[in-house]
């Protein structure tokens, strides 16, 4: 369980993100269109997970914004942006933004990907949702970096997370 927080009080996590040097394990999350992605469905890929709580706060929208931006520099590489929104709100909000660069995709059915990968909020206000991370795989499907910002209302660290790549 990683200790987090919310406005500088304290919140947990389910557990730990996936360490680094282990194979990001497989998903089942809704895209716009309502049909399902896989991690088969990238494969040969790198990816940027970049996982948060809800599109419609300004740091989820700022790390959406950032990371489209970056994904059209990246050779080989896809930008999926997870949350728990419904995909209605991930397409009103790419749609309202221009954002084409990233692939939004939803854990809204049953949590699992946020479960699976130890970054459910455990308490609080939020529980239930994600927690502000980045993990990215390379094109083996393999973890080569983790970030659980430590507090909710921050910006991850894009350079790191990109740097990596």
């Amino acid at each position: 369980m990683a200790s987090i927080t919310l406005g500088g009080n304290p919140i947990h996590t389910s557990g730990e993100l996936p360490k680094v040097g282990t194979k990001l394990a497989d998903f089942k999350l809704v895209k716009n269109d309502l049909s399902v992605a896989s991690l088969s469905d990238f494969a040969g890929l790198k990816l940027v997970l970049n996982i948060f709580p809800s599109i419609d706060t300004g740091t989820c929208a700022s790390s959406v914004r950032k990371f489209n931006e970056s994904a059209s520099k990246l050779a080989n590489t896809k930008v999926l942006c997870i949350s728990r929104d419904l995909p209605f709100a991930q397409k009103r909000f790419c749609g309202a933004e221009g954002i084409e660069n990233v692939v939004n995709l939803s854990d809204f059915k049953d949590g699992s990907f946020g479960k699976t990968n130890g970054l459910e909020i455990a308490d609080g206000v939020l529980a239930g949702l994600h927690s502000r991370c980045i993990i990215v795989v390379d094109a083996n499907g393999s973890i080569i970096y983790t970030e659980q910002v430590p507090e909710i209302a921050n910006e991850p660290n894009y350079e790191a997370a990109l740097a990596v790549l």
